[in-house]
């Protein structure tokens, strides 16, 4: 059997910001990987670390005008092609259920089970939390260091209270915010 380069994503349901796309193959075992939603911060960024030094990897962003432009699903059909092309001499596994007509094997919740999939989705997760923070440099009243662009409840007031900013995905819509937070809609 050819080894596995496992993909994942992160920020793909993010109200804000790009989302990151990566691709993995181990050169050898890495303990303690999973699911990066499984991991703490901390340790998120020490296997990041050890993944860089001991893996081929590609990671491809997708910016939030990208996003509104083309849809996610056509970003992730173009990022898996690409690893496709990519990693072509191994076995390609993608988290999910959805392929995106690229003949890709998808497993659900393959970032807990599969190692090179659990690699992605901290190469992914970490590079895109990285991102996000620098961003927080730039617009600090709205929290992206803590909540990373997702719609939490403290993102949903900053963008309420501030307005939006060139991060925001267009494309988004919130159908149900807290007896509807929103009462100017336009803001999506």
């Amino acid at each position: 059997m050819n080894k596995i380069c496992g993909i994942d994503e992160a920020g793909r349901g993010a109200l804000a910001g790009c989302m990151a796309v990566a691709a993995c193959v181990l050169k050898c075992e890495i303990k303690g990987l999973n699911d990066s939603k499984q991991l703490t911060e901390k340790k998120r960024e020490e296997l990041f670390e050890q993944i860089v030094a001991n893996s081929n990897f590609l990671i491809t962003y997708f910016s939030n005008k990208q996003i509104d432009t083309l849809g996610l699903s056509e970003c992730l059909r173009r990022a898996l092609n690409l690893f496709k092309l990519h990693f072509s001499e191994y076995e390609i596994l993608y988290d999910g259920n959805a392929n995106y007509g690229t003949g890709i094997k998808t497993m659900i919740k393959a970032d807990g089970k599969i190692s090179e999939v659990s690699a992605a989705s901290i190469l992914a997760k970490v590079s895109r939390d990285r991102l996000m923070r620098a961003w927080d440099k730039i617009y600090p009243s709205y929290g992206y260091a803590l909540h990373k662009g997702y719609g939490t409840k403290a993102h949903i007031n900053a963008i309420q209270n501030l307005g939006e900013n060139e991060l925001l995905r267009k494309s988004f819509t919130l159908k149900k915010v807290e007896n509807s937070l929103f009462e100017d809609t336009s803001l999506y």
